[in-house]
């Protein structure tokens, strides 16, 4: 994986501000976020207290800012990648044609969060465990 020279710079302004290196920075021209995939338990000193460092990098880049945490099992990055929404069960099939399909059970009531407005949340997470796990579709039910 390599990373741009936008995405070094966002990852060192994030470094400036928090004190924490990101291990990954995805920018997602579509929804106009850059998302940071952070160290595991270092998110809450990425977001500050009652999200200042977060709302601060929002302004100096122009664009959204999203933290997730990295975890070492794709069950629990999943499980990140969706919050507040809580993730029930995630299950990996590969397909005939060497695909790699993820399902994924989320609690009925957190359906609509985990999809997010327009599928937003799910794109974000394809585009992710795509870069990491080489995962061509999600599924969530």
């Amino acid at each position: 994986m390599k990373l741009t020279g936008d995405e070094l710079k966002y990852i060192a302004l994030l470094g400036d501000i928090t004190g924490v290196t990101a291990k990954d920075c995805v920018v997602d021209e579509e929804t106009n976020t850059i998302i940071f995939i952070v160290p595991p338990g270092t998110a809450g000193i990425v977001v500050g207290f009652k999200g200042r460092n977060v709302k601060q990098l929002a302004k100096i880049l122009g664009r959204r800012v999203e933290i997730v945490e990295w975890a070492d099992t794709l069950e629990d990055f999943v499980k990140n990648l969706f919050l507040p929404a809580r993730v029930m069960g995630v299950r990996l099939n590969k397909l005939k044609d060497g695909k790699k399909v993820l399902l994924i059970r989320v609690s009925p009531e957190d359906k609509g969060i985990a999809i997010g407005k327009n599928g937003k949340n799910v794109n974000k997470a394809r585009k992710i465990l795509k870069r990491y796990y080489d995962i061509d579709l999600i599924s969530v039910s």
